[in-house]
């Protein structure tokens, strides 16, 4: 073989390994990346995104920067994502609420389960049944029989109507078959107002804002809804512990691609992401907002998902909540 003929069949080699599609994905990642988050600056979300977002920036060598994009119900943010491109550098912080809202809105720009490849669970925190110390019950168990010997005179608060503590408190009523009032506020801080000026019997929130009312007092934590015992309030039982087997709910967050992403870059960064959950530093940062962080693989994710997206479908049609 002439040394011409050589060098332009090595050109031609090499030009096709690198234009193969394993070639392409091992150059991952070649830029920056974004996290789209659906919340706020300052939300328990957005700082679990930017605890996440420091570590998985060092294990990859790269910027990963946080995109806020609050409102409509997340729609806006996951949008971005959905129809971005497709090489694992555009990524949506993924929640129970992304699950909400497949199932009250009657339509949207976007598939939840087909336009997005998730890729793993970031962390769960607990949702908690709360009550002011000087209610008529002691207890859970107590709880429950005030409510079953005065049908109808329960009060539960939530925060707003739809909202994933809204919704499981309709679970909590509906799992019970219990005749119970909820009363929706607008944000938490109201909820709490109206827990420690007994303008309502119990509440039903997420655990991490109303921790230090409990700690200090003003209020009392009756039960956890999740699958197991609150790490920061392991005297407290799960509703499943007491009793009401079908009340089981905690909210959490996930990072998602968009759906075509390779599956050779999905699975770089399930790994790397699952390492970031795993560190030290970031486990006790996200313990400290009472976080317990799980990295998940993206099937279980999904399954997540999936789940999540039936069980609020089935509660919101039973409460009778219009779809919007």
């Amino acid at each position: 073989m002439g040394r011409r003929a050589f060098l332009a069949g090595l050109v031609s080699l090499m030009a096709s390994a690198f234009s193969s599609p394993a070639a392409a994905q091992a150059v991952f990642p070649s830029k920056g990346l974004r996290i789209v988050v659906p919340f706020a600056a300052g939300g328990v979300g957005d700082l679990t995104a930017r605890i996440v977002a420091g570590r998985l920036g060092e294990r990859l060598g790269q910027t990963v920067v946080i995109e806020n994009r609050p409102g409509a119900g997340g729609v806006v943010a996951a949008e971005s994502v959905a129809r971005a491109e497709p090489d694992g550098h555009s990524l949506f912080l993924m929640s129970n609420g992304t699950a909400v809202t497949a199932g009250l809105f009657k339509s949207l720009p976007f598939d939840t389960v087909r336009d997005f490849a998730p890729i793993s669970t970031l962390g769960y925190f607990d949702i908690a049944v709360v009550a002011h110390p000087d209610a008529p019950f002691r207890s859970f168990a107590d709880l429950l029989t005030y409510a079953r010997a005065n049908p109808g005179k329960l009060n539960m608060g939530s925060i707003n109507i739809g909202s994933t503590q809204h919704l499981a408190a309709e679970l909590f009523k509906s799992s019970a078959d219990i005749d119970a009032q909820i009363i929706p506020f607008n944000g938490t801080p109201n909820l709490i107002g109206a827990l420690r000026g007994r303008q309502v019997d119990v509440g039903v929130e997420i655990l991490a804002p109303v921790l230090p009312q409990i700690r200090g007092g003003a209020l009392k934590a009756l039960a956890v809804a999740g699958e197991r015992r609150s790490a920061v309030l392991p005297e407290v039982p799960t509703a499943m512990e007491g009793g009401v087997a079908g009340f089981q709910a905690s909210s959490w967050n996930a990072l998602a691609a968009p759906a075509k992403t390779p599956r050779a870059v999905v699975e770089r960064l399930q790994r790397e992401i699952a390492a970031t959950v795993a560190d030290a530093d970031v486990q006790k940062k996200l313990r400290e907002l009472n976080i317990d962080p799980r990295s998940s693989t993206p099937e279980q994710a999904s399954a997540l998902l999936v789940s999540d997206i039936q069980r609020w479908s089935r509660v919101i049609e039973r409460a009778g909540i219009p779809r919007q």
